[in-house]
C-alpha cells in the first residue's frame, strides 16, 4: 500500500484563516509534520490518533534538518501512511515547498499541494494596507530579507528601488539596517513610507509605521520582532493613518 504526502499552507496565524482544502487533509492525516511557527490551534482538526511531529524551522533558532524532514515524509508515505506537512503561510512562498515537492516526486511519491495564505499579503491586509493601488502602486514584489546562506547578496535592491513597486519583505528584521542602507543607497527617498506587522492576524498582532529613514527607531519603538513582515512603498501610508485614528479614538475616549 503506496500512501501520499500533502503540503499544507497553514495561513499567516490566525487559525480562522485556514482554508477548507487544509482541513481536509488534516482529516485524513495519518501523520502531521508541523513547522515551528504553525498556530497550534491548527492542529484541532487533524484527526484523533493521528501522529504530530514537530520539526521546528525558525529563523535564526536551531532547526530540523530539511533532509531528515524528505527521508520521513518518504519513509511514511512508502509505509502506506497519508502525511500533511504543515507550513506556516503558503508552502511555494519561502516556504521550501518546492524543494520538497521535487524531493517527493523523486521519490515516486504521490503529493498534493494546498495553498495557504501567505503573510506577505495578510499581514499588510491586517495593517489596512492593499499592497497594489491604482493611485500609487501598480505591482509588488515579495522577497527574501535573508538568504539561506544569511546574505542578501543575489537581491538586486537597486533594481527593487527603482520599480516603484511596493515591496513587501519576510525575513527583513534582523537585516534591516542593511536593507535600509541598500535601499538608500540606490536612490529610494529617506522619507519612503515604512510598515512593519508582528504576529499578524492573532490576538498579539503588532504594526509599527515610519519612514525608511527612520526604520530602525520604527521596529524599536514599535516591538518588532521576528517574524514580522516589512512593507515599503507609498501604500504603507494606510498604516500611518490607522494607527493615527486609533491614537485619536483611544485618547477621546480616555479624555
Amino acid at each position: 500500500m503506496t500512501g501520499k504526502v500533502y503540503l499544507v499552507g497553514a495561513g499567516p496565524g490566525d487559525p480562522e484563516l485556514l482554508t477548507l482544502a487544509a482541513v481536509r487533509a488534516l482529516n485524513a492525516a495519518d501523520v502531521v509534520l508541523v513547522d515551528d511557527l504553525v498556530n497550534r490551534a491548527v492542529l484541532d482538526h487533524a484527526r484523533s490518533g493521528a501522529r504530530v511531529i514537530a520539526v521546528g524551522k525558525r529563523g535564526g533558532a536551531r532547526s530540523t534538518p530539511q533532509a531528515f524532514i524528505e527521508r520521513l515524509m518518504i519513509q511514511e508515505a512508502r509505509a502506506g501512511h497519508v502525511v500533511v506537512r504543515l507550513k506556516g503561510g503558503d508552502p511555494f512562498l519561502f516556504g521550501r515547498g518546492g524543494e520538497e515537492r521535487a524531493h517527493l516526486h523523486a521519490a515516486s511519491v504521490d503529493v498534493t499541494v494546498i495553498p495557504g495564505i501567505t503573510s506577505g499579503l495578510a499581514a499588510p491586509m491586517a495593517a489596512g494596507i492593499s499592497v497594489t493601488h491604482r493611485d500609487s502602486s501598480p505591482g509588488v514584489i515579495f522577497v527574501t530579507g535573508h538568504e539561506k546562506d544569511g546574505s542578501d547578496e543575489r537581491v538586486d535592491w537597486s533594481a527593487l528601488a527603482r520599480s516603484g513597486l511596493t515591496l513587501v519583505i519576510y525575513m527583513g528584521v534582523a537585516n534591516a539596517a542593511r536593507i535600509r542602507q541598500r535601499l538608500h543607497a540606490a536612490g529610494m527617498h529617506p522619507s519612503t513610507p515604512v510598515a512593519a506587522i508582528a504576529s499578524a492576524t492573532l490576538t498579539g498582532q503588532r504594526i509599527a509605521s515610519g519612514t525608511l529613514e527612520n526604520l530602525a527607531d520604527t521596529l524599536r519603538d514599535g516591538r518588532i520582532t521576528s517574524p514580522a513582515i516589512l512593507v515599503i512603498g507609498e501604500v504603507a501610508r494606510a498604516a500611518a493613518k490607522d494607527l493615527a485614528s486609533l491614537a485619536a479614538t483611544a485618547g477621546a475616549i480616555a479624555a
